[in-house]
């Protein structure tokens, strides 16, 4: 079966697994990832001494930041199909200190391998995107809180993205044709919100946050050079278009006029009791 063009379906699959390492951590320490995704922590109110479950946990940077949360008498558990980030998650776990109060296991996020009721909430952050069923996910997720739990979930939207190029009509045709070839919903972070609601969580809320770089950080550059180059790889541009696009990027920034945004979504609940 051919791979599918969304990396992050199978990243074992790839031939260079070690590289998703690199671009998570790499990610999580860029200043504005960082902000946003604590900013949806503290919107999720995780309890100190809570046991929470995150679905698609990659190399553990959202469960490192929960670990800071919950505490020494509270427990993490991330879950992820890739080995590959697992391995990974245990080694940065225990590198940071906090092996003792987070777990990693290998598994599907649409079948948990955990009792109804096992956690006190449940978090998929910057995950649904690139899943076949989100839905079925989050299904999971309420599944195993337990009653009054918190369950929340974040996505990029890219539908938002903005960047400040040039070339507007290139631009567009790149960053549309790119991420309707790769994923099944581009537009999906506004969606959580009514996702939650369908089913039947209570009290839901939504945060909005922006992503944005005006210094075309190391994170932001790897970002727009997949795009360029997936894009080339599916059909949507010429690499004479795509390496056009780029060096108008690197102008930007050398100018100092160099500026993208992204917004994030992120919807909390808490299950029925």
């Amino acid at each position: 079966m051919p791979r599918h063009p969304d990396p992050f379906r199978a990243i074992d699959r790839q031939p260079d697994p070690g590289q998703f390492v690199q671009s998570l951590e790499a990610r999580g320490r860029t200043r504005s990832q960082t902000r946003l995704r604590r900013h949806f922590l503290k919107f999720v109110r995780v309890k100190p001494g809570s046991r929470v479950l995150e679905v698609g946990c990659g190399t553990g940077v959202v469960c490192r930041d929960l670990a800071q949360m919950v505490g020494p008498r509270g427990r993490v558990v991330g879950v992820d199909p890739s080995r590959t980030l697992i391995q990974a998650a245990r080694r940065l776990a225990r590198e940071h200190g906090l092996d003792r109060r987070v777990r990693f296991v290998a598994g599907d996020g649409a079948r948990l391998r955990f009792r109804d009721g096992t956690f006190d909430g449940a978090l998929a952050v910057t995950v649904l995107l690139h899943v076949s069923n989100p839905q079925a996910i989050v299904m999971e997720m309420i599944r195993v809180t337990s009653p009054g739990g918190v369950v929340g979930v974040q996505d990029q939207d890219w539908g938002t993205q903005a960047l400040d190029h040039p070339d507007r009509a290139l631009t567009r045709r790149l960053f549309e044709g790119y991420t309707q070839k790769i994923y099944n919903d581009p537009w999906s972070g506004r969606t959580l919100f009514g996702m939650l609601r369908r089913l039947g969580l209570q009290h839901v809320r939504l945060i909005t946050d922006v992503y944005q770089d005006t210094r075309l950080d190391p994170w932001t550059w790897s970002t727009l050079e997949r795009r360029a180059a997936g894009a080339v790889k599916l059909g949507v541009v010429s690499e004479r278009e795509a390496r056009r696009w780029l060096s108008a990027i690197k102008a930007q920034a050398e100018a100092g006029a160099f500026v993208f945004t992204v917004n994030f979504y992120g919807a909390v609940g808490l299950k029925p009791t």
